[in-house]
This record gives C-alpha cells, structure tokens and sequence, in this order.
C-alpha cells in the first residue's frame, strides 16, 4: 500500500506535460516547412525543415512513453528525479538530435554517404523506438495491474495514452522506414510516405488532449452513461420477458 500511495503521489505530482507541448511545437515546424515547401517552392529549405520538426516529433513520443511508464513502475525515482534542470536538458538533447541529423543529411556533398544515410541510418533510427514504446505499454499496464490507490479513471488515461503513441507510430511512421530502405526492397509506395507525413501533425493533437484531465473525463463519462442507457434498456427487455409467462398464467 505504502508503494501504491507513492504511485499515486507522484502522479498528482507531474505538473505541466512539457513533452507534449514540445511535441506540439515539432508539429508547428512541420506545418512551416511544408508551407514553405509548397507555396513559396523551395524544396532546400522547406524539406530539410520538414524533416527536422518529423524527427523531433518522434524523439518526443518515445520521452512521452518512457515518461508515462516512469511514473507509474518507478514512482519515488521518478519524483526525485524530475525537476525543471531534467527537463531543460533533455529538451536541448532532443533538439539537437534531428538538427544534426539534418545537417548530415543536406550539408553532406558525397552521395554515398547520402545514400547511407537515407537507406540504412535512417530507417533504422525511426525502427528504433518500437521495442521502446512495447516496453513501457507492457511495463505501464503491469505497474497498474498491481496498484490500489489509482482510481480507475486516472488507469483508463494512463493506458489511453501508452497506445495512442504506440498506434500513432505505428500507422504513421513505421511506414517511412519502409519507404527509405533501399530501392529493391522497398515496401511502401511515395503517396502512402506523403499521407503518413501529412496526418502525424493532426494525429499528435490527441496526446495534447488525452493529456488534459478535463477532456477524458468528459469523453469517459458520455461513454459511461452509453453503456449506462444500454444496461438499462437490457434490464428493463429481461425484466418484461420475465414477466410476460406470469401475467399470461395468471
């Protein structure tokens, strides 16, 4: 009960969700190099812009997932941890990460390299966070398995969150491994690359709402009082069945 309570404690106590903002602000910058891309036709700045804000996007999934399983499976490591010095650095990690990638992908005037990069680095770094984001889905739903102070909406959300990431990367992204491995064994089609690229910014809006209390609270209680109706109007067809032999032999 003691670990339960600590569980509990230090996820009242996560504060503002800085990874999701974050997440959101990738998202801004792919919306700004596509702009940049297709109205104004610049194809050296707006696709090297593109691909900064779709790198970053997923470094942040993987702190969202790990952040959510952290909490739950390591509360008091968790709560010690966390400050605002963690933050700022793993943010200035992460930034740096997709703008060297970026830098090598466009400054690098060797095409082998370029081709490297593209066909075996590439792919291999967006295939990466798939064991990471299995890991803290199984760790997550284990950890509440075993928890009695959580309340079984705040359980609901947790959960909500772990698969929404797993399913957006899945559906989204792993798709343009496909597309960047090397030509003779390429896997998925340009347009299907394109609408995957596209739909990830309006996708990563759901975390920004499953995130907020308020929103999930609204959307579980109407699927309660759905499922509240449908168990009533259940009830209420047994309950004349039952009654229908007695009322015909009396």
């Amino acid at each position: 009960m003691a670990v339960n309570g600590q569980i509990w404690k230090a996820k009242k106590d996560q504060g503002v969700p800085v990874y999701v903002i974050n997440l959101l602000f990738s998202d801004l910058i792919q919306f700004c190099g596509r702009i940049t891309y297709l109205v104004q036709s610049r194809y050296d700045i707006g696709y090297p812009i593109m691909n900064f804000g779709l790198i970053a996007s997923v470094i942040f999934m993987v702190c969202i997932s790990l952040e959510r399983y952290l909490v739950i499976a390591k509360p008091l490591w968790y709560r010690f941890r966390r400050n605002i010095k963690t933050y700022v650095v793993v943010c200035v990690v992460v930034w740096s990460i997709p703008l060297l990638a970026v830098l090598i992908m466009y400054l690098t005037t060797d095409y082998k390299t370029t081709d490297i990069f593209f066909e075996i680095i590439f792919p291999c770094g967006i295939l990466l966070p798939l064991p990471v984001f299995i890991f803290c889905l199984v760790g997550t739903i284990k950890a509440l398995s075993g928890s009695l102070s959580v309340p079984a909406e705040e359980k609901r959300r947790i959960v909500a969150i772990q698969v929404v990431v797993l399913l957006i990367y899945s559906l989204l992204f792993l798709p343009m491994a496909g597309f960047y491995m090397p030509k003779e064994s390429q896997l998925i089609p340009y347009n299907l690359l394109m609408s995957c690229i596209y739909l990830s910014p309006l996708a990563d809006t759901t975390l920004y709402l499953l995130s907020r209390k308020s929103f999930l609270d609204k959307f579980l209680a109407s699927l309660c009082s759905c499922k509240a109706s449908d168990n009533q109007e259940m009830s209420s067809k047994d309950t004349e069945s039952t009654t229908a032999p007695h009322t015909e032999t009396v």
